[in-house]
């Protein structure tokens, strides 16, 4: 499995519509269930959100989906500092992400 490490800022005005973008992605997420997928979100106490992914072959089960479609419309607008991303390894897990062959929580 493909992580990348993402990381940026949101303007004050606009963490709430952010959370509720990245809440649009989860609902979608557990509507469609893509097997390929592992999509950890959070938000930081200083505005910024840090997004794990893991996918498979490509991204393109999370990235096809509306709703993360909606989420990247302006993105861009929403930042307050320039978007971070970086491929990275799992060195360690702690009941922190599931495997590959464990059920998903819904």
């Amino acid at each position: 499995m493909n992580y990348n490490l993402i990381r940026y800022g949101v303007k004050d005005a606009a963490v709430a519509e952010n959370r509720a973008l990245v809440a649009n992605v989860f609902e979608a997420l557990n509507e469609t269930k893509p097997q390929s997928v592992r999509y950890l979100v959070l938000e930081l106490e200083n505005g910024e959100f840090v997004h794990l992914v893991g996918y498979d072959e490509d991204s393109s089960e999370l990235t096809g989906l509306d709703a993360f479609k909606a989420f990247g419309a302006d993105h861009a607008g929403r930042r307050s500092t320039p978007l971070a991303r970086s491929p990275a390894k799992i060195v360690g897990n702690y009941h922190m992400l599931t495997s590959a062959d464990e059920a998903v929580p819904a």
